[in-house]
C-alpha cells in the first residue's frame, strides 16, 4: 500500500487558507463553543462517541451577514476523495441504515459531510460547506490533488450537494466568497431527488426508533409504553424551540437536581409550556398536553438522581442524540405514528382490539391522499385520525403542490400557514391516541388547531374545532382507515363523513368484507348520493405483524348519485412490488423488489384515467364493470377467467403429448440396448 501524503496535502491547503488571511483553526483548536460542542457530541468517525475533529475549520460571513461553517477534511491517497452510493450521493449510511463508519473514516468528502451533519444535528446552523481534499505523488515526486466541495443543508436533508469543480480554495477568499455563496444558493434538488433522500431518511428514522425503543426497554426500567411515547414527544417539543422567543432546550440545561421546581422534569415541562404559549394553542388543548405529559415528566422515579444523573436526563440525551437531526432538518413524516407502531411491535399483542389502533403505513397514506385528489386548495378531514398519519401525508401533498404552483414567496408563506391552520381537520376518540395526533401535528410545524378529541359519529357537528368554530369545515377530501370493529367494518364513518360533504373525493382503506356484505345497508345509502369510482384489492400483508386482514381501498366521487350503468374500476393490487417481513430486529422489513413506486403511481393513474394507463399491470388485474346500487355487496369483483381453450392451447397440448411419446419410445429403446449388452 502506498504511503499517505496527508501531511503534504494539509500543508498545501492550509497554506492557501493562510494566504487568504482567513481565521481558520486546525484539528485541535477551538472555533466556537456551539460548533466545538456539536462536533464533540456527535458520534466519531470510528463509531464511538465524540472526538470529531475536522483537519481545518473556519466560520465565514457573507454580505447578508449570514454565517457559514466551513469544515475541511484531508486524505493523502489516490481515490480517497469521495465514496458514492448507487444513486450518486455521498454514501455515509450502510444498507442497514446505520452510519457507514468505514466510508466516513476513509474518504475525505464523506468525513467532511459527516461533520456537517453533526452541526445540522446539534447547532442552529442550517447551511454548511463540507470540503474534502486528497492527493498523491507521481513517479517524479510531483503532488497531484483533487478537491470535493459540498453544500450540506437543511434544504437537502443533510445529504449534501456538489457545488462545482475547484482546483484550490480561492473561492473562500474574501473577494470571492459572496459569489461562491450566490452559486451555492442556486443549487436545488428535483422533487424526485428530494423524495429519494426523504425515503432514505425515513428508513433511518425507523432504524433509530427501533434502536431507541429497544435501548429504553432494555436499560431504563419502570417506563410504560405510553411513558416512552410521551418522553420522545416531550423531548422533541422542548428542543424545537421558537426562533427568537423560546430557546431550544440543550442537554446541559438539565441539571439533575431534586428540589421541586428545579428537577429535570420541571425544566422540560416549563420549556414545553413556553413553546405551547408561543404557538397560541387553545387553552383546553394546551392544558390537556401539559396535564398528560406531567404524569410522566414529574413522576418521582424518573427525576430521582443516581450517580449525578436522573433517568429523565439519560433518556432525553438518547432521544436528542438518536433523533435530533430528523426534526431539525424539518422532515415531514408521521413521527409519532412510527414510534407508536414500533412501541406496539415490542408488546407482542394479537388481540383484535389492537387492530383498531393499527396505524396506516406512510406509503399507503400517500396513496390514499393521491386517490382522493388532494391539492393545495383541498380541505381534508379524517374521522378516525389515530396519530394523524393520513393528515400528515395530506399536508405534505398540499405543501408540495403549493410550492410547485405559487411563484410569490410571500403568497407561498401565507398559503402554507393557511394549509396547516385551516385546511386539515381530524377527529380521534381515544384520548391517548388523540395526544399522539396533537403532538405529531405540533412536530410537523402546525398548531394542531383542528385535531378534536370527540366521537365523530355522535359529537361532531361538522364545524371547525378552533378559530372559526361557527363555520362548517368545507371538506373536499375524505381519507380514512377506520376501526374495523365499528358498524359495517367502519363504513358507518364513511356514510357520516361524506353525507356532510358537497363535493370532492373520498379514499378509504377498510376490511374488504365491508364490500361483500358486512356493510350492505351503509353501502346502499352511500350510493344514493355518491359514486363508487374504484375498488382496489390490497396486498394481504400490508399490516404484517399487527393485523392480518384482507383490505380494499374504495374511492368515491362525492355528491353524484351512483347510476346502475356507471362503470367501476376493479383493480387487483395484490402484487404492489414490496416484499414484507416481520422480523423484530431487521433493519428494513419493507423492500422494493419489483417496481413498487411505479406500481403505486400506475394505480393512481388507472383510477384517474382508466385502462389507457395500463403498463405494468394487465387486464388480468384491471377490470371494469357495473355494480347494482341497490345491492351493496358487489363491490369486490375481479376480472373473469376465460376457461375456453384456444387453438394455441390445443396445439400446445398435442405438442406436449407427442414430445412425451417420443421421449418414452427413445427411453424404451435405450433400455433395450442396455439389456442386450448385459
Amino acid at each position: 500500500m502506498l504511503q499517505s501524503i496527508e501531511p503534504n496535502i494539509a500543508d498545501l491547503a492550509n497554506g492557501w487558507l493562510k494566504s487568504y488571511k482567513l481565521p481558520y483553526k486546525l484539528e485541535q483548536e477551538n472555533l466556537n463553543s456551539e460548533i466545538d460542542k456539536a462536533l464533540n457530541d456527535y458520534h466519531s468517525k470510528s463509531g464511538g462517541k465524540g472526538g470529531n475533529r475536522p483537519d481545518a475549520k473556519v466560520l465565514l460571513q457573507d454580505k447578508n451577514l449570514n454565517f457559514y461553517p466551513i469544515l475541511i477534511e484531508y486524505k493523502g491517497q489516490k481515490g480517497k476523495l469521495e465514496k458514492f452510493d448507487k444513486d450518486g450521493r455521498i454514501e455515509n449510511k450502510t444498507t442497514k441504515n446505520e452510519p457507514n463508519f468505514k466510508n466516513i473514516k476513509d474518504y475525505a468528502v464523506n468525513g467532511a459531510v459527516h461533520y456537517a451533519n453533526a452541526l445540522l444535528h446539534h447547532t442552529s446552523y442550517t447551511d454548511i460547506i463540507a470540503i474534502g481534499m486528497t492527493g498523491h505523488k507521481d513517479i517524479s515526486g510531483q503532488i497531484h490533488h483533487k478537491i470535493g466541495v459540498y453544500f450540506v443543508s437543511k434544504n437537502n436533508l443533510g445529504a449534501g450537494q456538489k457545488v462545482g469543480e475547484f482546483t484550490d480554495f480561492s473561492f473562500l477568499a474574501p473577494e470571492n466568497f459572496n459569489e461562491f455563496i450566490a452559486k451555492v444558493k442556486t443549487l436545488s434538488l428535483s422533487e424526485e431527488e428530494i423524495a429519494k433522500i426523504k425515503e432514505q431518511r425515513e428508513k433511518e428514522i425507523d432504524t433509530s426508533l427501533t434502536k431507541l425503543n429497544n435501548d429504553i426497554y432494555q436499560e431504563e426500567k419502570g417506563l410504560s409504553e405510553n411513558d416512552r411515547v410521551y418522553l420522545v414527544a416531550a423531548s422533541i417539543i422542548a428542543t424545537l424551540g421558537v426562533s427568537g422567543k423560546v430557546p431550544s432546550l440543550e442537554k446541559d440545561d438539565l441539571k439533575s437536581q431534586e428540589f421541586v421546581g428545579g428537577r429535570d422534569g420541571d425544566i422540560l415541562l416549563n420549556r414545553i409550556e413556553a413553546f405551547l404559549n408561543e404557538k397560541q394553542l387553545p387553552k383546553d388543548k394546551k392544558e390537556l398536553i401539559i396535564r398528560t405529559l406531567s404524569n410522566t415528566l414529574l413522576s418521582e422515579n424518573i427525576n430521582k438522581v443516581k450517580d449525578g444523573e436522573s433517568q429523565l436526563k439519560r433518556v432525553f440525551v438518547k432521544i436528542v442524540d438518536d433523533l435530533g437531526i430528523y426534526y431539525k432538518i424539518g422532515l415531514t413524516t408521521d413521527f409519532t405514528g412510527k414510534l407508536f407502531n414500533e412501541m406496539y411491535s415490542w408488546m407482542g399483542f394479537t388481540q383484535d382490539s389492537l387492530n383498531d389502533v393499527v396505524l396506516t403505513p406512510s406509503y399507503i397514506s400517500t396513496l390514499l391522499v393521491k386517490l382522493a385528489r388532494v391539492n393545495k386548495d383541498s380541505y381534508v378531514w379524517d374521522f378516525a385520525t389515530g396519530s394523524a398519519g393520513l393528515l400528515v401525508a395530506a399536508m405534505n401533498e398540499m405543501l408540495i403542490d403549493a410550492k410547485n404552483k405559487i411563484n410569490s414567496a410571500d403568497e407561498l408563506t401565507q398559503k402554507q400557514i393557511k394549509i396547516k391552520a385551516e385546511q386539515l381537520l381530524g377527529i380521534e376518540l381515544l384520548s391517548n391516541v388523540y395526544m399522539l395526533a396533537i403532538l405529531n401535528m405540533i412536530m410537523m410545524g402546525d398548531g394542531s388547531s383542528n385535531i378534536l378529541n370527540k366521537d365523530s359519529l355522535l359529537d361532531f357537528d361538522g364545524n371547525y374545532g378552533f378559530g372559526n368554530t361557527d363555520e362548517k369545515f368545507p371538506a373536499t377530501a375524505f381519507i380514512l382507515n377506520p376501526p374495523y370493529s365499528a358498524d359495517g367494518n367502519g363504513m358507518v364513518f364513511v356514510e357520516k363523513a361524506i353525507s356532510m360533504m358537497n363535493k370532492g373525493y373520498a379514499a378509504i382503506i377498510i376490511q374488504n368484507s365491508a364490500g361483500s356484505g358486512k356493510a350492505k345497508d351503509y353501502n346502499k345509502t352511500i350510493l344514493e348520493k355518491n359514486t363508487l369510482v374504484a375498488s382496489i384489492k390490497m396486498p394481504i400483508d400490508i399490516f404484517i405483524g399487527k393485523a392480518s386482514v384482507q383490505t380494499n381501498i374504495y374511492v368515491f366521487k362525492v355528491g353524484e348519485r351512483h347510476e346502475k350503468d356507471e362503470m367501476v374500476k376493479f383493480i387487483d393490487f395484490g402484487n404492489d412490488g414490496y416484499t414484507r417481513t416481520n422480523r423484530k430486529k431487521a433493519s428494513n422489513n419493507l423492500k422494493n423488489t419489483n417496481k413498487a413506486k411505479e406500481r403505486y403511481q400506475e394505480i393512481v393513474d388507472l383510477v384517474r384515467f382508466g385502462k389507457s394507463k395500463l403498463s405494468i399491470f394487465t387486464e388480468k388485474e384491471y377490470y371494469e364493470n357495473t355494480i347494482d346500487p341497490n345491492n351493496g355487496a358487489d363491490w369486490n369483483q375481479s376480472a373473469p377467467i376465460d376457461t375456453k381453450p384456444t387453438l394455441d392451447d390445443f396445439k400446445k397440448t398435442v405438442g406436449d403429448y407427442l414430445a412425451w411419446e417420443v421421449g418414452s419410445l427413445l427411453k424404451n429403446q435405450n433400455n433395450g440396448d442396455r439389456l442386450g449388452k448385459s
